[in-house]
């Protein structure tokens, strides 16, 4: 390659990957706010095509359709500058692939859109629109990856700090103090309490709480949200403290994790398995009495899940423990179905299935911060074991499919606009922090994509609870 071509490259590579950042994120607007309009059925309030027939803003109804069609116009320009800015420039096959594939399919998208409003909508044409509309999205999504991928090797690394400042969000990051040899009551319990890992309890416990409101399609029993929310507290402690039993040899080689109680003999091993046990006992307990069978069996499932296979099994043996792992998190989505409806239904499936695809766009970004860790413990994290590239290569693509999930939520689960709002905002935001971890490669930057990960579920599930309470 030539000094121009090179040239030309790095010139045109901000600006192609900015154009499809955009199309992505509009595409993405489109979807979430035509999924919002089928489901208040806003399509009757605007016949004509490509205009209304009558005054365009002459009602809410009338006004979020012709406004969903200027969107789908001026994201349709935009797609058309990317895809000229791309095909035409030195780009990969796979980039122009992705982006033509895209290109090929808005006009086809157009059309069924124009039909749905001159014809009327049927479930047959709302269905085909939607995949058309998550082909699009998923042909830029698998653009922006591959466009990233292409270019990472040319990313200028900066240095960090050789010990980064750990996530707010992660408390076991943290650097503790050195414990006194003779710990009083207070300095005990804050590390029984420290086993059961409480950082986890927001999110676990939202998750349950989102499930419960789109099973109750409004506000959940106050006495079940309530049992199920402690149950799932105690359970999730159970499953730190035995977690913090079967790793507490390789702890002591982690610069993350050489202060957590068992490693500094604050607490006896025995003592703290029994301590799991008690916690686990009391979650059945709780269940059992004041939820359902099924709420407490996935409970125990969860608990047996995370210490079993995911702490003995699969961290480490292979790289794709994270990835395994993280039907963990979406077991609170079933718990909480079950609580209300002592059943599993399509909505926890799907919300299960966020978390599920979330958890590896959100830890990998801590794999990345704390790899030399993670590799002086032995343990086969995918940036120890493939490297960062890839490693944040599977950042991008696990927060497409991420976001693809939860399109399908919000059609599942028949949320409004409140949710369609929200899930663009923060994914954007995910995204951008995405492209610039791939831009900058450096721990704080992975650091700000793991608290926009944070950001992005915590404001999702935020966005279900109060949507499912204003039905």
């Amino acid at each position: 390659m030539d000094l121009s071509t090179m040239a030309k490259r790095r010139f045109s590579t901000p600006r192609a990957t900015t154009l499809i950042v955009a199309s992505s994120i509009g595409t993405y607007l489109l979807i979430l706010t035509g999924v919002s309009n089928a489901l208040a059925n806003t399509a009757n309030a605007c016949s004509g095509w490509p205009l209304c027939n009558g005054p365009w803003f002459g009602s809410p109804e009338t006004t979020l359709v012709f406004g969903h069609r200027i969107a789908a116009f001026t994201v349709g320009l935009l797609l058309l500058w990317t895809g000229y800015i791309v095909l035409t420039q030195s780009h990969s096959s796979k980039v122009r692939f992705g982006l033509g594939a895209a290109l090929l399919l808005y006009p086809f998208e157009v059309f069924i859109g124009a039909q749905a409003a001159v014809s009327g909508t049927t479930t047959a044409i709302s269905t085909i629109h939607l995949v058309f509309a998550l082909t699009i999205f998923s042909a830029l999504m698998a653009a922006l990856v591959w466009q990233l991928e292409a270019h990472d090797s040319e990313r200028v690394v900066q240095t960090d700090d050789p010990n980064p400042e750990p996530s707010p969000d992660d408390e076991d990051a943290k650097p503790g103090s050195a414990e006194p040899k003779n710990p009083g009551p207070l300095t005990i319990g804050r590390a029984y309490l420290r086993l059961t890992k409480p950082y986890l309890w927001w999110l676990l416990g939202l998750v349950a709480l989102a499930s419960m409101g789109l099973a109750a399609q409004g506000i959940p029993p106050f006495g079940t949200a309530l049992a199920t929310i402690a149950g799932g507290v105690l359970a999730i402690g159970a499953s730190g403290t035995f977690n913090n039993v079967l790793e507490r040899d390789r702890d002591k080689l982690m610069a993350r994790t050489n202060d957590r109680p068992l490693v500094t003999d604050i607490i006896p091993p025995h003592r703290a398995v029994a301590f799991g046990f008690l916690l686990l006992g009391a979650s059945m307990a709780v269940f059992l009495s004041f939820v359902n069978v099924l709420a407490a069996g996935l409970g125990l499932l969860a608990v047996l899940f995370y210490s079993v296979v995911y702490t003995v099994i699969l961290k480490p043996n292979t790289d794709q423990n994270t990835v395994i792992g993280g039907a963990v998190g979406a077991l609170p989505a079933l718990i909480g179905w079950a609580a209300i409806t002592d059943s599993v239904g399509m909505p926890a499936i799907v919300l299960g299935a966020v978390v599920f695809l979330w958890t590896p766009a959100h830890f990998y970004n801590l794999a990345l911060i704390y790899k030399a860790d993670y590799a002086r413990a032995g343990f086969p994290m995918l940036p120890v074991v493939r490297g960062e590239q890839t490693t944040r290569r599977h950042i991008a693509a696990f927060l497409g499919a991420t976001m693809l999930a939860a399109v399908l939520l919000g059609t599942a689960s028949g949320l409004g606009p409140l949710y369609a709002t929200v899930a663009v905002l923060f994914g954007a935001l995910f995204l951008v922090a995405t492209v610039r971890l791939h831009r900058i490669q450096t721990d704080l930057a992975a650091k700000r994509t793991f608290i926009a990960a944070n950001a992005y579920l915590g404001a999702v599930l935020f966005a279900v609870v109060i949507d499912t309470m204003i039905v």
